[in-house]
């Protein structure tokens, strides 16, 4: 790394490049970084939705065995953490989209639109495992682990 010197040969201390130490956390600047994250984390799952898949072309026993996997309490961790990624990528993509037309760049609504990002992932994701029954699922087998 080069360092900055003056016309004497002294270093000169430089501030270093902005980062978290200078700048608090937005909710803006949060999703950024999640929405990459969830990105990222979506590859993973297609993988394992591909697994399953080959699974299920297989036969019944390697389906069942995979089927056991998913089925397990990490499984069921990882698949509601797929759901949650899936959903707030998708709402994360909603919100650049609106930002793509010219609209929403005031403080206020770029704040509304992030919070409700957020908020909106976690509430769908729930509700989607709800609605399939899933989340009652995945509680009964924590509650089993701890007791």
């Amino acid at each position: 790394m080069a360092e900055a010197k003056s016309t004497r040969g002294a270093r000169i201390e430089r501030p270093l490049s902005p980062h978290l130490q200078i700048y608090s956390p937005l909710i803006n600047m949060t999703m950024s970084i999640l929405h990459r994250i969830t990105g990222a984390a979506l590859y993973f799952g297609s993988l394992l939705l591909a697994w399953w898949l080959v699974a299920a072309a297989s036969g019944p026993g390697y389906f069942a065995f995979v089927n056991d996997i998913m089925g397990s309490l990490l499984g069921r961790l990882v698949l509601l953490g797929f759901t949650w990624a899936l959903i707030n990528h998708a709402l994360g993509g909603i919100r650049h989209f609106i930002w793509d037309t010219g609209r929403g760049f005031d403080l206020k609504t770029i704040d509304l639109l992030s919070w409700g990002t957020a908020l909106l992932g976690i509430a769908t994701t729930l509700a989607i495992w709800a609605f399939t029954g899933q989340l009652g699922i995945l509680v009964a087998k924590a509650t089993a682990l701890f007791h």
